[in-house]
């Protein structure tokens, strides 16, 4: 793994520090959902990520396509390695377009509000909604282009076109699992040897209406009212309390975890910065159950393919990244899994969680926590733990300041909505 973003010192930044970016939502007036509190990406605009000759096709750009477009930029710039997106013009790309690959995460894009609804209107002229007016003129009144901005499989293409990557392209559409998938899927890749560079992780925004119904109606959001007036003073660090007894949901929020996978020979010969290798991967399903230790079956599989794959036992993992939602539900499976694979081990290993941090961002879950352990190996350093709340006492997820660490290798771990894991098993170089 030789390059990240978009933003990874910034998020690594605020983690040594102990920092939520959870705060209440700007993008649009939250006051009539439930939670209203949410992490944005803010400042950011597409256009300053994207070559001059490119700015035209930001218009057909979600903001899950702008994320990713940012990040893979990110990655780009930390890998040193110059493509067509970036070359200046006395520049030749490091890569041979063929041999780039790209595949990436990607959730269901959810469609701006604004565009739907002034088409919608043309379909209720007498106030209300008409499925025939929408059939025979409503639909006419999207813009052409229209669907172009919500296909998942947009993010690559965008990705691919502005750096000119020919290699081997796939999206992966699992959920809070597709970021990881992604990366193992990039791994796969170059091993067989059909690329030298892949661009991997995943992006997604749930800071929208649509967004912030559906998983208000799944129960996974925290009941935070905040007002504008209190938005200010407004202590994000309260909302996810990962593992707790008293945890009440979770948060969402927005982010774009890009990596840059290359073969090891071809990141040694140029001389790059290797942030860390990836030496296992495994993914897993999870059965349809009320039981915790049923839906575990999963995620146990996919760490226990990782470990495999790897060829390293559980005691020999320095540290572990889980997706820590605050969520009982999802966090009991989550831990009778980790409980499996360890056993009384399981004290010993110290949690980072991102969650209380940025809040649930689905699909690119697996490629920001790859970010975060990446920088972790790279540093030697635990980042702060966040946690308002209690754990069990052979879980290390409790409050925590940064601290120095040794850390040889680090398990990253996720389950999904729809019952997919995957585990990916980082080392330091």
């Amino acid at each position: 793994m030789t390059g990240f973003g978009y933003g990874a010192d910034a998020l690594w930044d605020a983690m040594i520090e102990g920092r939520s970016s959870l705060r209440r939502i700007a993008a649009f007036d939250p006051s009539g959902f439930g939670c209203q509190v949410g992490s944005e990406v803010r400042d950011f605009k597409v256009r300053d990520h994207v070559p001059k000759s490119y700015r035209k096709a930001t218009k057909v750009m979600a903001r899950d396509i702008e994320l990713a477009v940012g990040a893979a930029k990110a990655a780009v710039e930390a890998a040193g390695v110059v493509t067509r997106g970036t070359a200046l013009d006395d520049q030749a790309p490091t890569f041979d377009s063929a041999r780039i690959g790209c595949q990436i995460g990607a959730g269901l894009i959810a469609a701006e509000v604004g565009e739907l609804s002034a088409a919608l209107a043309t379909a209720a002229p007498d106030g209300d909604f008409s499925y025939e007016a929408w059939g025979e003129s409503g639909m006419g009144n999207l813009t052409p282009l229209w669907l172009l901005k919500y296909l998942p499989n947009m993010l690559a293409c965008h990705v691919t076109i502005i750096h000119d990557a020919r290699g081997p392209s796939n999206t992966i559409t699992c959920a809070e699992a597709s970021g990881l998938l992604s990366i193992g899927e990039s791994r796969s890749v170059i091993e067989r040897g059909d690329a030298d560079l892949c661009f991997s992780g995943g992006a997604e925004s749930k800071i929208n209406h649509m967004g912030l119904i559906r998983m208000d109606k799944l129960g996974r959001l925290a009941p935070v009212q905040v007002g504008a007036d209190d938005a200010e003073d407004f202590d994000g660090r309260t909302v996810v309390r990962p593992y707790s007894p008293d945890a009440n949901g979770s948060a969402l929020g927005e982010a774009g975890g890009i990596v840059l996978l290359e073969a090891l020979e071809s990141a040694e010969a140029r001389g790059a910065r290797i942030y860390a290798e990836a030496i296992g991967f495994g993914a897993g399903h999870a059965p349809h159950s009320g039981d915790p230790a049923v839906r575990a079956e999963g995620l146990i599989a996919a760490i226990e393919n990782a470990l495999d794959d790897a060829a390293v036992k559980p005691d020999e993992i320095d540290a572990i990244l889980p997706r820590a939602t605050g969520c009982q539900e999802i966090d009991e499976e989550e831990i009778a899994a980790l409980r499996r694979v360890f056993g009384d081990g399981l004290r010993q290993i110290p949690l980072i969680t991102t969650t209380p941090a940025v809040g649930d961002v689905v699909a690119s879950t697996g490629g920001v926590n790859a970010c975060v352990a990446a920088m972790a190996i790279r540093h030697q350093t635990l980042p702060a733990r966040i946690n308002t709340g209690s754990c069990p006492d052979d879980l290390q997820a409790q409050a925590a300041p940064s601290a120095d660490a040794r850390l040889r290798r680090v398990l990253v771990c996720t389950g999904a909505l729809g019952g997919q894991n995957a585990a990916l098993i980082l080392q330091a170089i």
